[in-house]
């Protein structure tokens, strides 16, 4: 047999009817190790996985210095375009630029729709648990759920019991986030569906990937995601009152501080829609209005990028200065719908997390397509009991903390770190779970002349409307510290594109846009 070239795809064998196609080790990757994490890449080493063959095949023919002069060029259309995100109380300044890194991500058609069929699964079950809670209470009063671990969730509004929403959708948009386990399986970590950021993220990168590798793109057929703008949009219309045909959408921000305006004004220009804030609205009788030059305009749907507790300072905080007093009664009448609906943070909470493979049974009839990650809650005495045993082979979670604050990573913390936690845990035990370690799945990621695995996660968006619709991607953030679990942007993690592939057997498929 001749020796390949660098780079070359050759075959060694049938198998199974079909050749196994073996890639010997391209330059960039020559000292890459999968070691004994799930890598998304390679199989085993020097053995790259069928759906990256032409990705790996495109990066090899780029020597280290073509590569990186593209990961600048990158760098620098971040930079110039303003794509940042903000860090409270940071020595180094609170505007950065989102790191990105240029070796997409890619999920096969038939992986991608296992996601799907699984979040589309959990928002449903998410949407009636929300809708029972504040209303009959079944699952509670039936045993399946403790009371008090849902009423103690710090989101949970008891006053906005018996209030109808429309449609009966509290969750309108949800970012889970999901983890890939040493065996490739994909488990929830957890869900957002309070304000769940990011997405603009994920619209950026795939932009970033049109400029520096667009042959490579166009080349596969890659699941469009710049449709999110106009899903979002007639997701947020469905909400509208009755009868309004042509509803005035706003996004409603916190201000140019937030640590996610940059979002919240990107996703505003998408829509096609205002942004605004609290000062910008106004009540007149039950109705809001915003001011324009043009005089009053009513608006029908608020995307709300402000929690709970600021929206209105006659029912919450008093001393918020950013939302509109009176806008909470006007939801109540339904004269303005808001997108997501009040209360839906107790679905966001830690400890309430723990039991969503019950809700999935309970109100589906169903198993859990996407398991969860095995949790231990500190408010159950015997699982309190092994927590406390286990501090240094655990990860523990403040159930109200995001971010990747709060928490304590059992394997690496000191003696004295796990006595503080333990210390909390007895004192708080509401507030804390625990969960294994989970050695997350690892992608390359080039750093100067070469790459190295670092582990990663998945963030896709689920829009619940008139109907459940999963974006084909979602934002894979990478922990770029060599070893770290934790992808949070805030404790220096960053992103990838995220390719889904279209199912090439779907005759649907060639008729559409693979970009």
């Amino acid at each position: 047999m001749p020796v390949p070239e660098r780079g070359e795809t050759f075959l060694i064998g049938p198998s199974s009817a079909k050749y196994r196609h073996y890639l010997l080790m391209p330059s960039l990757f020559q000292d890459y190790a999968p070691e004994s994490f799930f890598d998304e890449v390679f199989s085993a080493p020097g053995q790259v996985r069928p759906h990256y063959e032409a990705v790996v095949q495109a990066v090899d023919r780029m020597t280290p210095e073509e590569f990186a002069s593209k990961q600048l060029g990158a760098d620098a259309a971040f930079l110039k375009q303003g794509v940042t995100f903000t860090v409270y109380g940071d020595d180094q300044g609170t505007e950065r630029i989102f790191p990105f890194d240029l070796m997409p991500r890619i999920i096969p058609s038939a992986e991608w729709a296992h996601i799907e069929a699984g979040l589309i699964q959990r928002i449903t079950a998410l949407n009636l648990f929300l809708h029972d809670v504040y209303h009959a209470q079944h699952i509670i009063n039936d045993g399946t759920i403790d009371r008090e671990s849902v009423e103690t969730a710090s989101h949970f509004r008891q006053a906005f019991r018996g209030v109808k929403v429309p449609h009966n959708i509290y969750v309108h948009i949800c970012g889970t986030d999901l983890v890939r386990d040493d065996q490739g399986v994909y488990h929830v970590l957890e869900d957002n569906g309070r304000c769940p950021s990011g997405a603009s993220y994920l619209l950026e990168n795939r932009q970033a990937m049109k400029r520096a590798l667009p042959n490579l793109l166009h080349s596969l057929p890659v699941r469009p995601v710049d449709t999110y703008g106009s899903l979002l949009r007639e997701t947020l219309a469905h909400l509208a009152p009755p009868g309004v045909i042509d509803p005035v959408i706003v996004v409603l921000t916190p201000g140019v501080f937030n640590s996610a305006y940059f979002e919240h004004a990107y996703l505003a220009r998408q829509m096609g829609v205002p942004i605004v804030e609290g000062r910008d609205l106004i009540m007149r009788g039950d109705c809001v209005f915003m001011r324009t030059t043009k005089g009053l305009v009513q608006v029908h749907v608020i995307y709300r990028r402000i929690d709970d507790d600021f929206l209105d300072p006659l029912v919450f905080r008093e001393d918020s200065l950013l939302g509109v007093p009176g806008l909470v009664e006007s939801y109540r009448k339904g004269c303005v719908a808001l997108a997501n609906s009040i209360g839906t943070g107790v679905a966001d909470d830690k400890a309430v997390y723990a039991y969503v493979p019950k809700m999935i049974k309970y109100y589906l009839d169903q198993d859990p397509i996407l398991p969860n990650v095995h949790t231990f809650l500190g408010t159950e005495e015997a699982e309190r009991s092994h927590i406390v045993a286990n501090l240094d082979k655990l990860v523990v979670k403040a159930v109200n903390e995001s971010g990747g604050y709060g928490m304590l990573m059992g394997p690496t913390s000191t003696e004295a770190e796990r006595d503080e936690f333990k210390r909390r845990i007895l004192a708080h035990p509401r507030n804390y779970i625990a969960q294994p370690v989970l050695q997350l799945s690892r992608h390359p990621v080039f750093m100067e002349d070469h790459f190295e695995g670092r582990h990663i996660d998945l963030r896709p968006y689920i829009l619940s409307g008139e109907q459940t619709k999963v974006l084909p991607g979602g934002l894979t953030r990478v922990a770029l510290r060599k070893g770290s679990l934790v992808v949070n942007s805030s404790q220096g993690g960053g992103s990838k594109d995220t390719w889904v592939l279209w199912d090439e057997e779907d005759p649907s498929a060639t008729a559409l846009p693979n970009v």
